[in-house]
């Protein structure tokens, strides 16, 4: 899309874009979802890893933003310029659907926090119908706010990105102050039932990358930003802010509320944890700030999510039908808007006669980004061993296989579940290689992957249709 410098995008809100992405409803539910599944120390772990492998996988985006500033789209160039463009394109096509399946997710914990409130009880934990109909309501008055102008957007994303800070920051300063060490050493190392640490660390696994979702928000937009060195100021600076968030949060609430009594909490349990620390006003208040919260991720994730299949759509090397990447009198990449919309609310009317809830449709987003991390990080390690710099080597190494624990970590149930996923894309992409008047493959090697993503694509179906898979 083209743009005057002055309708760009600079350092602050290329930076909020990255703090906005990540800071959503994720945090707000982060200390149940931590505790569900591991004890305190086991957390502490999990948070060790999880900064070792962000920062690697932040430093990489910075390095590759500014070695490669030919490739200012992000994930999906990055993935395409290292392994070609069927694997580009489901990078591309897997960092979408990860952005919509999440944005169904915020929805969803969105009108939970509103039935937190004794006049809207009807919304109940967000499934119920009264939610629904709110659910897509709001989905569709962000729509349209979103077909007036990705730029304008961005700047209101800057603002609530702010206000969003604010309460969170009160969170962490009254649960410092309610922190109890004997508190948080029940049960450190967890109770039998959670399994072994090992485990422990694998289930947190999903919840500590789903809060991390956006870390490369700045570089998806890089194609809008008035200058390319401030595309990795932002991630590091995003990175940096958030990490505090979120390790504050997460470990200052065990020592409020025991782990065994924080796993069996209602989200958004940051609420609750406030509660016990200052009264019911803090529950309040962080209800409040959820609400802000959410709706301004609901609004970058929109527009990362659109960003992402318009940069797949537009121009002679489209990977997805070209269809996608046209643009309205506002600029905006309307048809991948209108899809994007479209496929949210049919997730959520699943969603909600499967009665799948936040966590689970969490879960599933975050399965679908994990191999676009990958195949950054791969990319990343292709180019240094080209023209071998040690700390450089150690960084993609480390990268590299941060993304295979995560595929690991998050098990055989999301890896098959992502396939399903995955394997329509094929049809996309064939359709945009038709329009170019290309073969359907490139080479081998793309065959074989289209073949294995169908494959456990048709296994994952076999397997939920007999009830021993499922959500």
């Amino acid at each position: 899309m083209s743009k005057s410098n002055q309708a760009r995008l600079g350092l602050p809100a290329l930076t909020a874009l990255v703090v906005g992405g990540i800071i959503g409803s994720g945090i707000f539910s982060l200390p149940q979802n931590m505790a569900e599944g591991a004890g305190a120390g086991a957390i502490l772990i999990a948070w060790a890893i999880t900064f070792i492998g962000m920062l690697t996988l932040t430093r990489i985006f910075q390095w590759l933003s500014s070695t490669r500033p030919d490739l200012d789209d992000g994930v999906y160039g990055y993935a395409r310029e290292g392994f070609g463009e069927y694997l580009g394109f489901n990078a591309a096509w897997g960092y979408w659907i990860s952005a919509w399946v999440g944005n169904a997710g915020y929805l969803v914990v969105l009108f939970s926090a509103l039935g937190s409130f004794g006049l809207f009880a009807f919304f109940g934990d967000g499934t119920t119908w009264q939610a629904l109909v709110g659910e897509l309501a709001v989905l569709w008055l962000v729509h349209a706010f979103v077909l007036h102008g990705v730029h304008n957007a961005a700047l209101t994303n800057t603002i609530v990105t702010l206000a969003k800070i604010v309460p969170i920051g009160l969170f962490i300063l009254c649960a410092a102050l309610a922190f109890r060490v004997d508190v948080f050493r029940i049960d450190f190392w967890g109770n039998p039932a959670l399994g072994s640490i090992v485990r422990q660390v694998e289930t947190t696994m999903l919840y500590t990358v789903w809060v991390f979702l956006g870390i490369e928000s700045a570089t998806v937009y890089a194609s809008h930003a008035k200058h390319m060195a401030d595309v990795s100021r932002a991630t590091l600076i995003g990175f940096v802010i958030t990490l505090l968030l979120l390790v504050c949060v997460s470990v200052l609430s065990l020592g409020v509320v025991p782990q065994h009594e924080l796993a069996q909490m209602k989200n958004p349990s940051m609420a609750q944890v406030m509660a016990a620390a200052v009264g019911p006003w803090g529950a309040t208040l962080i209800n409040l700030g959820l609400i802000v919260s959410v709706a301004g991720a609901l609004l970058a994730w929109t527009l990362l999510a659109v960003e992402m299949l318009y940069l797949a759509s537009r121009g002679t090397g489209n990977t997805a039908p070209a269809l996608f990447g046209r643009t309205n009198a506002a600029d905006t990449p309307a048809p991948a808007l209108w899809l994007t919309n479209s496929l949210i609310s049919l997730l959520l009317l699943v969603a909600f006669f499967n009665a799948s809830g936040y966590n689970a449709l969490i879960q599933l987003a975050t399965s679908m980004a994990l191999i676009p991390y990958l195949l950054c990080a791969g990319f990343c390690l292709k180019l240094v061993l080209r023209q071998p710099r040690p700390l450089l080597l150690v960084m993609a190494a480390l990268g590299t296989f941060y993304g295979v624990w995560l595929i690991y970590a998050a098990g055989l149930k999301y890896l098959l579940l992502s396939m399903i996923l995955y394997a329509p894309g094929l049809g996309f992409f064939i359709r945009a290689r038709r329009q170019r008047g290309l073969t359907r493959f490139s080479n081998t090697g793309e065959r074989i992957a289209s073949v294995l993503v169908l494959g456990l694509a048709a296994i994952a179906l076999w397997m939920v249709s007999s009830g021993r898979l499922g959500l």
